[in-house]
């Protein structure tokens, strides 16, 4: 599976890099996106949604809501089936938006679903 991780870190002790890493020990294609990021830990690093041009099955967020102001309208044209709003980054206004897409829109924490096998 292919995924994006909007807000993307090289730290170590970050939830979205432990992420990045678990996705990729799983199995999945992490797409890290970090506008000023290059590489982490071997992995090319994404200026944006819209930089990607395979087609993501999940985009897993770890911004702030008021962050997510600027890139909110390339993840609802995004091609994506499934958003997962981890904790912190819960958006209901952006939520209800992507399922009034036809999207699903998730609250939930990307670590705990790839650790229980529920991702």
């Amino acid at each position: 599976m292919n995924v994006a991780i909007l807000g993307a870190s090289n730290k170590p002790d970050r939830y979205s890099y432990k992420a990045i890493m678990l996705l990729q020990k799983k199995g999945h294609t992490p797409f890290p996106i970090h506008p000023s990021l290059e590489m982490i830990d071997g992995i090319p690093v994404y200026p944006s949604l819209k930089a990607i041009s395979t087609p993501i099955d999940t985009i897993t967020v770890y911004l702030s809501e008021t962050n997510q102001k600027i890139i909110e309208n390339d993840i609802l044209q995004s091609s994506t089936r499934r958003v997962i709003f981890n904790p912190g980054a819960e958006n209901q206004e952006l939520s209800d938006r992507l399922v009034s897409a036809g999207k699903e829109a998730l609250n939930a924490c990307t670590l705990v679903l790839l650790s229980t096998d529920q991702f």
